[in-house]
């Protein structure tokens, strides 16, 4: 039903920033809440971020809060994940995912679409 593509990853030094972009195929992007996730070399799927349909609200990780911040428009079937201060701790693939509901959700079973993951690498 949904196809997810992710964009913005790459190399850039630790206090820089970046802005990852998810695109939603298909022609409508309705009722449809969003996350992000990441998974550094050799750890699991870590929670980063997620929004509702409305992007009223907004769950991050303690580990993110205060330096990224989720958003989107709708009208595009866009998310976004702008990410300032990145630290080496950061360097992850990372992957949007979708799930069919309004409420946004903190777990990745949760979901039921993801990207394929865009590489994002802060050096020191």
């Amino acid at each position: 039903q949904v196809q997810l593509v992710e964009s913005g990853g790459g190399l850039v030094q630790a206090g820089g920033s970046l802005r990852l972009s998810c695109a939603a195929s298909g022609r409508t992007f309705s009722n449809y809440a969003m996350g992000w996730f990441r998974q550094a070399p050799g750890k699991g799927s870590e929670f980063v971020a997620a929004i509702s349909w409305s992007g009223k609200s907004t769950y991050y990780a303690d580990s993110v809060k205060g330096r990224f911040t989720i958003s989107r428009d709708n009208a595009k079937n866009t998310v976004y994940l702008q990410m300032n201060s990145l630290k080496p701790e950061d360097t992850a693939v990372y992957y949007c995912a979708a799930r069919k509901s309004s409420g946004a959700t903190t777990g990745p079973s949760e979901y039921e679409y993801w990207g394929q993951g865009t590489q994002v690498t802060v050096s020191s």
